[in-house]
């Protein structure tokens, strides 16, 4: 058996179009440590698969974080798998907000140095030393106060799609850039009460122990991240304090937590909420773009990247035509 994917995206479009049963969409992440990374990956891989299991996992010495999908009626197969595994025995799993989408066309995981990446020295701090803990409902409760900072863990094109109504975003490409700016922009409110959150709560982990580490003294976190929160609240049926999506790491690209459009499309400035990646395949950029501008620059970000689309297409066309000639 092969450890790895080995078809085309046609061909997994084509396996998953093919499917007659819903799945279910779900993460984790756990920091834990893996004393022989890639032996995990591959016996993790070879039963995962075995279920029919597609998704991104990264493993690490330090843990594992995932995102992913299981056939419905395979979910009892995956919590066999997770409890065989003493590293995720108890894991708890964050089930994805919209039902039956597919989130993923192929099962991926890899070795990395770190779950996420945060450019951070583990050796200068201590990684256990992480703010504490809140439910969603103290979140909730807390979040509203005028004496508490928010603050939003995630990228800039994540938070730009929906967030917390009071929460600072820092305008950070990467997680990486967004740790330190973080600890520079509150250096005057060390001793407020800070309420961290991200998408499943992995990044909180280390931004709060960072916080921590440079003298912050109370540092919360919103435990499950936005995705429990969101579960959590509409089960108890209270309005949400997040608005609009909540943006995800997988071929969906966001789940709609309230009807609220706080975005605008990338290329007109009209409201719209809708990621997509430039189909000039060269380019890829992640982008906002409303229905009208997607028709008009076929999917594309800019018109450039149009033209070079539509130029490459007839040159395949026009090849394609001569070797059949």
């Amino acid at each position: 058996m092969f450890l790895y994917n080995r078809l085309g995206k046609e061909q997994l479009i084509a396996r998953l179009n093919a499917e007659n049963f819903p799945r279910k969409t779900l993460s984790f992440y756990r920091y834990v440590t893996i004393e022989d990374p890639q032996s995990f990956r591959d016996d993790l891989y070879f039963a995962l698969d075995n279920i029919n299991c597609l998704g991104r996992i990264y493993i690490a010495n330090e843990g594992i974080n995932a995102q992913m999908n299981v056939p419905q009626h395979r979910i009892d197969e995956l919590l066999s798998v997770l409890e065989s595994i003493p590293e995720l025995r108890n894991m708890p799993l964050k089930w994805a907000l919209e039902e039956h989408q597919v989130s993923f066309l192929k099962l991926k995981i890899k070795v990395r140095p770190k779950i996420v990446a945060d450019g951070l020295d583990e050796k200068v701090f201590d990684t256990s030393d992480v703010g504490h803990h809140l439910s969603p409902l103290e979140f909730h409760e807390l979040s509203a106060r005028e004496d508490v900072i928010v603050v939003d863990m995630r990228n800039n094109y994540e938070s730009e799609v929906g967030r917390f109504t009071n929460a600072i975003c820092p305008d950070a490409d990467t997680f990486r850039e967004e740790v330190s700016m973080v600890v520079e922009q509150l250096a005057h409110a060390k001793d407020q009460k800070i309420l961290l959150y991200c998408t499943g709560g992995v990044r909180c982990e280390k931004a709060s122990a960072w916080m921590r580490h440079h003298g912050f003294t109370d540092v919360n976190q919103l435990h499950g991240g936005i995705i429990a929160y969101v579960a959590e609240i509409k089960k108890m049926g209270l309005p949400s304090r997040f608005i609009g999506k909540n943006f995800v790491f997988d071929e969906r690209l966001g789940e709609r937590v309230t009807e609220d459009i706080i975005a605008q499309c990338h290329t007109c400035g009209a409201s719209c909420d809708n990621h997509y990646n430039c189909n000039w395949n060269p380019c890829h950029k992640l982008f906002i773009q409303c229905d009208k501008c997607r028709d008009k620059f076929h999917g594309c970000c800019c018109e450039h990247c149009s033209e070079n689309l539509i130029r490459h297409a007839s040159v395949s066309h026009l090849t394609h035509l001569a070797v059949h000639a």
